[in-house]
């Protein structure tokens, strides 16, 4: 991997596509994908991350070890520092998803279950697209939007009844945990068309590392630390997994398709959470759930055909 042939070419945030740029799309709509996939691993492995560690540990923890592969990456290709236009937008990027939303679904999963508090992740594709189209003008068609907000519904009365329908103290925490990663998605789509995806987030990481070590100072010395594999294992992969190679394929993804289109594969990962927290966690997982899968991909599809 190199800073010379990693950047991702840039293109015009639109739904629809043309024979031209079908392979990119394709590549797009993997990674992101694949960074789908591996944000759906973050509440499980969270919660076995609280195991050994407390919230502020945990956040801080997995940022700081994000950095530090990001860190080796970035001196190994000697990428230089980005220019001084970029740095507001990589701070968004720092504030909404290294710090922001790891902290505020940290704190909620204290006191709910993966399940309940996949009830923000079903809500984050719609609210993208929504900052997204305000951040770059983006329009997509109304029926990308009737697709959207059904599929949001749907997420929605599934993870709502999964969890008995009622709310949770952490419920404040998730949804403010929304409105900062939808900020920096979009934010980090946007800088992912002018530099490569792996160093945007690389910098973010970087930029966060002062604040993360002394995060993790002060964590460990008030929060008690009870090592297990569970809280090892969830540590390592939120850091690899889900901040560095999940950002990094996310945002590639995201710049080659648009954040608005890039923003409704996200519909799958409530979906996705709940099967790895009945594998990984024992939760109980409803039989609604094969109907709900469906339901989903069914909007998804519509979502990525539309222009």
């Amino acid at each position: 991997m190199t800073a010379q042939n990693s950047a991702t070419r840039p293109t015009s945030i639109a739904v629809g596509g043309s024979a031209t740029g079908t392979r990119p799309q394709t590549r797009g709509t993997l990674l992101a994908l694949l960074g789908v996939v591996a944000f759906s691993l973050t509440f499980p492995a969270t919660a076995w991350g609280l195991e050994s560690f407390g919230p502020w540990s945990l956040v801080a923890l997995r940022s700081v070890l994000a950095a530090v592969i990001a860190g080796g990456f970035l001196l190994a290709a000697r990428v230089p520092l980005p220019a001084r236009e970029h740095w507001a937008g990589l701070a968004v990027v720092a504030g909404g998803v290294v710090v922001g939303f790891p902290l505020l679904t940290t704190l909620a999963l204290t006191t709910s279950t993966t399940s309940h508090a996949a009830v923000v992740v079903g809500l984050l594709p719609l609210t993208t697209a929504a900052l997204s189209a305000l951040r770059t003008g983006a329009r997509p068609s109304r029926r990308f939007w009737a697709a959207a907000l059904a599929g949001a519904a749907v997420v929605l009365a599934f993870t709502v009844a999964q969890s008995g329908g009622s709310l949770s103290a952490g419920d404040a925490y998730l949804f403010a945990a929304l409105l900062v990663c939808a900020a920096g998605y979009t934010e980090g789509g946007r800088l992912a068309r002018v530099l490569p995806g792996w160093q945007v987030v690389g910098w973010a990481l970087v930029l966060c590392l002062p604040l993360t070590v002394a995060g993790s100072a002060l964590g460990l010395a008030y929060e008690p630390v009870h090592l297990t594999g569970h809280g090892l294992a969830g540590l390592v992969w939120a850091a690899a997994g889900s901040t560095f190679l999940g950002l990094y394929v996310w945002y590639r993804g995201m710049a080659e398709i648009g954040a608005p289109r890039a923003s409704q594969l996200q519909l799958a990962q409530p979906l996705l959470t709940l099967v790895w927290s009945v594998a990984l966690l024992g939760e109980h997982l409803s039989p609604a759930a094969p109907v709900a899968a469906c339901a989903v991909l069914v909007c998804i599809a519509v979502t990525q055909r539309v222009k």
